[in-house]
């Protein structure tokens, strides 16, 4: 038995993670080019946390593979109320042909990963957004023909699962990834690590910095994200601090002309970024948004193609 998981960006080599994104490329000519889950086989579409794109994105990509998208809201589960993670995949992984989870601790999601004998799915954990960063990349090559060797500048808290995403992903593209954040609200310095050793495998680099200035400074890319995200309480103070990292006009004057801005949503206009920048002629974010779908029905694909589930199942 072999199953491949998709727990975080560094799940996927430099070599698979653009296979995915070529797949990507080719289903979003042909949305109906590959029929991988007919019959239809199921997906299990489980959320600890509200969603709007990640819920219909994956439920349309399952959809349009021929499968069945079992929607599953954690709360009014078992799982709700504490059933124990391992109960509940075993009895998933011997209906359905793979998991997808957005829930919280990234732990929760490994635990399943290493009990589950299907493929299993980050949708978003408090530590990644892997699923996101694909859509990204799919976006940035889709505007710019090429990854390797591009600036993409996130704005923003650098300590929250997009920041981490970008780091490991980004630097599994070859990009050169900076990240602006103010003081207390750096990457988790395991993260930055582990970036900048695939970065030194992929040409890539990976920079930190307090500066949005400088760190906007020629970017072909600029990213940020909500300042205050699900669960957190102290939305003044982060406000506060995070003020001088606003993705403005002045911000994208920096960056190199042919420059893209992205931003993974829900957008606060005049908050994270201004509504004349989100809604502006250099904004990629609605195609952005599309490409969740095409990024992670690619997704499924590879790893249904690269999984062999027990002998005698055929899930």
């Amino acid at each position: 038995m072999t199953i491949r998981h998709f727990r975080r960006d560094d799940d996927l080599t430099p070599a698979e993670q653009l296979e995915v994104l070529d797949l990507a490329d080719r289903l979003k000519a042909d949305r109906f080019a590959s029929q991988a889950l007919a019959g239809p086989r199921t997906v299990a579409v489980m959320f600890d946390k509200h969603s709007t794109r990640t819920r219909v994105s994956f439920c349309v990509a399952v959809a349009e593979l021929g499968g069945f998208p079992l929607v599953i809201e954690a709360a009014s589960s078992q799982l709700g109320r504490g059933e124990p993670i391992a109960d509940t995949v075993r009895v998933f992984d011997r209906q359905c042909a793979a998991i997808v989870w957005r829930t919280f601790g990234q732990e929760r999601l490994d635990e399943m990963a290493s009990i589950s004998r299907v493929p299993v799915v980050n949708a978003l954990t408090d530590e990644f957004h892997p699923c996101q960063i694909l859509a990204d990349l799919q976006t940035v090559r889709e505007r710019h023909g090429r990854l390797a060797g591009l600036t993409l500048t996130y704005l923003g808290d650098g300590a929250n699962n997009m920041a981490h995403s970008y780091l490991v992903g980004g630097a599994t593209a070859g990009l050169h990834v900076r990240i602006a954040c103010p003081g207390g609200f750096s990457p988790d310095p395991e993260i930055v690590v582990r970036a900048e050793a695939i970065a030194a495998t992929t040409g890539g680099s990976v920079t930190v910095t307090d500066d949005a200035k400088e760190a906007c400074r020629g970017s072909h890319v600029l990213a940020t994200d909500t300042w205050v995200s699900m669960g957190q309480s102290d939305a003044e103070a982060r406000e506060a601090a995070f003020a001088p990292f606003q993705l403005d006009s002045a911000l994208l004057g920096l960056a190199d002309p042919t420059a893209i801005v992205l931003h993974c949503l829900p957008a606060y206009r005049g908050k994270e970024v201004t509504a004349e920048v989100l809604d502006g002629p250099q904004s990629a974010i609605w195609d952005e948004a599309e490409n969740r779908m095409h990024a992670q029905k690619a997704l499924l694909v590879w790893l249904l193609a690269k999984s062999t589930p027990p002998t005698g199942r055929s899930t």
